[in-house]
């Protein structure tokens, strides 16, 4: 495979902003001069260690030790090659690609091609939503409150009747049959190779930067066997445990909303009633129930601030839309602690158990909107429902409802909330709340207790299985501090520093090991000017100290703004050049002792002492 040229790799690169890319997967916000902070993607976190540094396109988490460029991200997220992540952030950015030897880009690569098969069978659909066979599907929409420009707003198309219609016209635009079947979108059988998808409404399901990865279809025909409802099988890049529809559209709503607030709805067509209603932050399952990792997507769009934000599940009033609460609750509290979530749950059901998307046919948008003024806490909805089951006029009702819904009360995590409930269902039963709180601490010690979250061994080992060392490990003297300080300065500001003192300040080596380690590789670095370089840098460390240099040129440094943080590094380089200088005078000091004052090499050290001296002066004035 051809290789694109490195002037390249580093152009796209420049022209990309690592915080837009990262600010898809992960709600960032501000940590300091020049950083930005969230809930790391790549473990599982309820404060945020992850932080993005903008100007040096570089990330780093303090908790798992995970850091890299924009490519790395995107290799570690999606799983794409080194090409890959340059030729999509190429496309991204409006640059044309250049290869060595002249060689064209590679028409196959992976990953790539199954995102451009989904892209083209997404357009396909849509433009076979104009054709005269799509009359049911345009019925269909407009019978749910859909509009043209609705159905462009969200992709949704149609997949004709025939038998291997997409089949034939995505491999005229060169896509093969191995590619389509390992995208999902054909099948094989005893008559051959065939449309998955076929006499469908159809809606594309994009991940959470936009990219289309699957489909999800309704039956429109009687004649039609299949089930109602046909999603994208499993493939290399649509994981149903982990996609939400509609997620892409709204996920900035998600992240700037005051409370922050994510609805979740049953369906495609709960989802565009929602949004059209004004409620734009609703995103559903697809396909499966919701599950944990649903969660850790939703925590990680929503920030780590998320606790003071909401939740709110939207389900029928029938009884299967009563079990798919019940399940969604059972997820939400039993899940492994740093897989909760940690921003209010709420469950809304709709008056007469009306969906969404038949909520805004009957009553328009306003009572779509309202829906949220209706929402219940889970707990008090799930209580409710159990105790729906029995009898509260006897005896015998109340102590088995008691008995069933103890353990539900349990469930909450929160002291100051669990007493609360305890008083909540005492009140609901009509019983001593003594005797439901001594129900409620049973079923709390009957419960299996969850398995402590194994610390990563990432964050804990470098890549040759030595121990990492990291800042918290340093110790806490001036001399490391100075190191340390000096370090970040210029790991996160050398390109606006004065070369030569820069050059001058990381000539000797420092009193620590680890640091001195970050120094040799920052040393090395012939041009310190140019973009990427401290990356560059960091990435030179040698193991066990790499993660180290990953934290200096994340941490936030301790300025009130670019300035202060710029004359700071200056000052602390300058510290550093006199500490070396200092050092020289005192070994100076000592040989003129041993050496005869009249003698040659007596004179050239009291010249060079002078020499020293003058230096020393010219800096401290500085």
């Amino acid at each position: 495979m051809p290789r694109i040229l490195q002037a390249d790799v580093e152009e796209v690169k420049t022209r990309t902003n690592i915080a837009d890319i990262v600010g898809e997967r992960v709600a960032l916000k501000s940590a300091g001069v020049g950083s930005l902070k969230g809930l790391c993607p790549f473990h599982d976190e309820k404060s945020p260690s992850f932080h993005v540094r903008p100007q040096v396109g570089y990330y780093h988490c303090f908790g798992c030790g995970a850091s890299g460029d924009v490519y790395s991200f995107l290799r570690e997220m999606d799983h794409v090659s080194f090409t890959e992540a340059v030729e999509r952030l190429a496309a991204r950015v409006g640059y044309t690609l250049h290869y060595e030897d002249g060689g064209a880009a590679p028409e196959t690569s992976g990953r790539s091609r199954l995102y451009a098969a989904n892209t083209a069978a997404g357009e396909y659909f849509r433009s076979q939503l104009l054709s005269p066979e799509a009359e049911s599907a345009r019925r269909f929409l407009g019978e749910r409150g859909f509009d043209a420009g609705a159905a462009a707003h969200f992709g949704v198309g149609y997949a004709p009747r025939g038998w291997d219609n997409m089949l034939k016209a995505l491999s005229a635009q060169g896509f093969t049959r191995d590619e389509l079947t390992a995208a999902g979108l054909v099948s094989a059988g005893q008559r051959g190779v065939y449309d998955r998808f076929r006499g469908r409404v159809v809606w594309p399901i994009r991940d959470v930067t936009g990219q289309t990865i699957g489909f999800g279809a309704r039956k429109l025909y009687d004649d039609d066997q299949g089930p109602k409802y046909l999603n994208t099988p499993e493939t290399p890049i649509y994981k149903k445990a982990q996609v939400l529809y509609g997620l892409d559209l709204a996920k900035r709503d998600i992240s700037r909303g005051d409370p922050r607030r994510v609805v979740v709805v049953e369906g495609y067509t709960d989802v565009m009633a929602c949004h059209l209603a004004g409620v734009t932050t609703a995103i559903a399952t697809c396909g499966t129930a919701f599950g944990a990792e649903h969660i850790k997507v939703l925590r990680r769009v929503m920030g780590d601030d998320s606790a003071a934000g909401e939740v709110v599940f939207t389900f029928d009033g029938d009884e299967a839309g009563q079990k798919a609460a019940l399940r969604a609750f059972s997820t939400a509290s039993s899940a492994q602690e740093d897989s909760r979530f940690t921003a209010q749950t709420f469950v809304a059901v709709a008056p007469d158990g009306l969906d969404p998307c038949d909520l805004r046919l009957q009553r328009g948008d306003a009572a779509v909107r309202g829906l949220m003024d209706a929402k219940v806490p889970m707990f008090e909805f799930a209580i409710d429902r159990k105790l729906a089951g029995y009898d509260l006029a006897t005896v015998e009702g109340q102590v088995g409802a008691l008995r069933a819904a103890a353990p539900i009360v349990a469930e909450i995590r929160d002291e100051l909330l669990r007493p609360g409930y305890e008083r909540v269902l005492a009140r609901r039963l009509g019983m001593d709340p003594t005797a439901v709180h001594q129900q409620v601490q049973r079923a709390s010690r009957g419960e299996r207790e969850q398995p402590a979250s194994r610390r990563q061994e990432q964050g804990d080992m470098g890549g040759d299985g030595t121990s990492r060392v990291r800042l918290a490990d340093l110790p806490r003297t001036p001399e490391v501090a100075l190191e340390r300080d000096a370090l970040m300065g210029v790991l996160q500001y050398g390109h606006r520093l004065d070369q030569e003192s820069l050059a001058r300040a990381l000539s000797e080596p420092f009193r620590h090991p680890a640091l001195d380690a970050v120094r040799e590789a920052v040393a090395s670095v012939a041009d310190r000017t140019r973009v990427g370089w401290a990356t560059a840098a960091a990435d030179a460390v040698r193991e066990p100290y790499r993660s180290l240099a990953g934290e200096l040129l994340m941490m936030p440094f301790p300025a009130r703004d670019d300035e202060g943080a710029l004359a700071s590094s200056a000052d602390l380089c300058r510290r550093l050049i006199l500490r070396g200088i200092e050092r020289e005078k005192q070994e100076l000091l000592g040989a003129v002792q041993r050496v005869p004052a009249d003698s040659d090499g007596g004179r050239a050290l009291r010249m060079r002492l002078r020499d020293v001296d003058a230096e020393r002066l010219r800096f401290a004035e500085s």
